[in-house]
């Protein structure tokens, strides 16, 4: 299977939440999510049927897929990782999804969306505790320090990050924004993490 790369405002009008894809679009008046509400599709606008228990625990777990921008294979194997730990399958899933290199550059505020902060890791803008990692996929742990190079702080987008990202930083994470540095000061909870995702749904669904 491809990665997708059509319209990522119908994957949220898919989900019928906003997924946060599209940087500062999410949050002003054109997200499609709020004028748009209905699924794309020529049959979108049609009465939707009462969708099946099984239909429920699919869209949660292509909600929290997409989110994160992974491909089946990969998140399945997030979550038979997280089955194999202590405690609850589904704190343990989003907590571990959380921990994502690209997802932390996200939650710094360093990329105005998950897919654009993917691209910085991969491009090499990032550095973890001085080292350049180019893998999405890292796990970052307490107290890494994650920075933007120097070379790449030059780029006009990181020199208006340092005036500030007007991101709310979770709790788990501290910023300097002047220096471009983020610092993780615990293991994100699942209160920490704000997307509408019922986990344990996704348990059930693979569960099945």
């Amino acid at each position: 299977m491809a990665r997708y790369t059509g319209s990522v405002c119908r994957l949220c009008r898919r989900e019928g939440t906003k997924l946060f894809l599209k940087g500062d679009r999410c949050y002003g008046p054109k997200c499609a999510v709020g004028h748009r509400p209905t699924p794309p599709g020529e049959h979108g606008q049609a009465r939707q049927r009462k969708q099946s228990e099984y239909g429920m625990q699919l869209r949660e777990k292509q909600k929290a897929r997409r989110a994160y921008g992974m491909l089946e294979t990969q998140f399945h194997r997030y979550f038979k990782k997280a089955e194999a730990q202590k405690g609850i399958t589904g704190d343990n899933l989003l907590v571990m999804l959380e921990r994502r290199l690209d997802n932390v550059v996200y939650r710094l505020g360093f990329g105005a969306s998950r897919p654009q902060a993917r691209q910085w890791v991969r491009h090499g803008h990032i550095l973890v505790n001085g080292k350049k990692v180019s893998i999405p996929s890292y796990l970052v742990s307490v107290g890494d320090v994650i920075t933007v190079r120097a070379k790449s702080a030059e780029v006009e987008h990181f020199k208006a990050l340092r005036e500030g990202t007007g991101r709310v930083i979770p709790k788990w994470l501290t910023l300097d924004a002047a220096e471009l540095k983020g610092t993780v000061n615990a293991m994100p909870q699942r209160e920490d993490i704000d997307l509408t995702i019922q986990e344990h749904m996704i348990v059930e669904l693979y569960s099945r």
